[in-house]
């Protein structure tokens, strides 16, 4: 049976609001249907999203919302009351409300390894160990530690300041930042790749109740290595807020002829979620 829809009578209830300088505006209309000839959900969204536009004059579409009257998974036969919402676009962009802001002051790192070894000097007759990168290297075999040292490190740290409507700022909404908050972007953003970027957090403050909020979205960005070197061993890839580290065993230094610490393993840890950064809504 093929797939029909239906608009309904009660289809289109509007939500009016106001701008920042107090002018009347819609922000909001909800298309309310019955779908009928499936029994599969999935298709049955992606008929909507097909039938339905993307925009509304200055909405946007927002949830599909789906409920099932009967689902006959026999006959592949099914019947859906379904609600499409539409929303203020969920940036506001006026003249004024939006910022952007950087630094790169960095952060700082305890290394234990280095890029690489520019020189090793001993005595006239005596030769200086290989540890093959491993930095402040003390005591040997049981007592041996490598205590490395801590290093300046590229954190590129940036915000955006915005307004949104008060139709998007929804308790689910709010909900979707601070379960995103200390996630990774899991595709590019605003110039990153993927793995590059962490979320921070994010503020919002609304002055009138049911005006339009101030929002500020706090970002950091590490780079994405690859073929690291550790030693006698290459790290094929690690993502910018992955964690490395490294394992170190005694070894023997034949030339020097003494026991010296050596990296035997490295490590690549994700320490962070990952997560969809368009589900900010930052529309810019």
């Amino acid at each position: 049976m093929p797939i029909t829809l239906t608009e309904l009578v009660d289809s289109r209830p509007q939500t009016m609001g106001r701008d920042a300088d107090g002018k009347p505006r819609l922000e909001g209309f909800t298309l309310h249907y019955k779908l009928e000839g499936t029994d599969d959900d999935a298709e049955a969204r992606a008929t909507m999203e097909a039938s339905t536009p993307a925009t509304w004059d200055d909405l946007s579409r927002g949830p599909i919302t789906l409920e099932p009257d009967f689902v006959d998974e026999v006959s592949g036969e099914g019947l859906w009351d379904v609600h499409v919402e539409y929303n203020l676009m969920s940036w506001v962009r006026d003249a004024g409300e939006y910022s952007f802001e950087f630094d790169t002051g960095g952060g700082m790192m305890h290394l234990s390894q280095s890029l690489q070894t520019i020189s090793r000097t001993a005595p006239a007759g005596k030769t200086a160990p290989n540890f093959k990168g491993a930095i402040g290297v003390s005591g040997s075999g049981p007592e041996a530690r490598v205590e490395g040292v801590d290093v300046g490190v590229p954190v590129y740290h940036f915000a955006i300041s915005g307004q949104l409507a008060d139709s998007v700022v929804t308790e689910a909404y709010r909900g979707v930042v601070f379960r995103l908050t200390h996630r990774t972007n899991n595709a590019p953003f605003q110039g990153l790749a993927a793995g590059e970027c962490a979320f921070l957090g994010a503020h919002g403050s609304q002055r009138i109740r049911g005006g339009v909020w101030t929002a500020r979205f706090h970002f950091a960005g590490s780079p994405n290595l690859a073929n690291i070197n550790i030693g006698d061993i290459i790290v094929p890839e690690k993502l910018g807020w992955d964690y490395l580290w490294v394992r170190y065993a005694t070894d023997v230094d034949a030339a020097a002829k003494q026991l010296v610490e050596r990296p035997i393993a490295a490590y690549v840890e994700r320490v962070l979620y990952s997560g969809d950064f368009t589900d900010l809504l930052i529309d810019i």
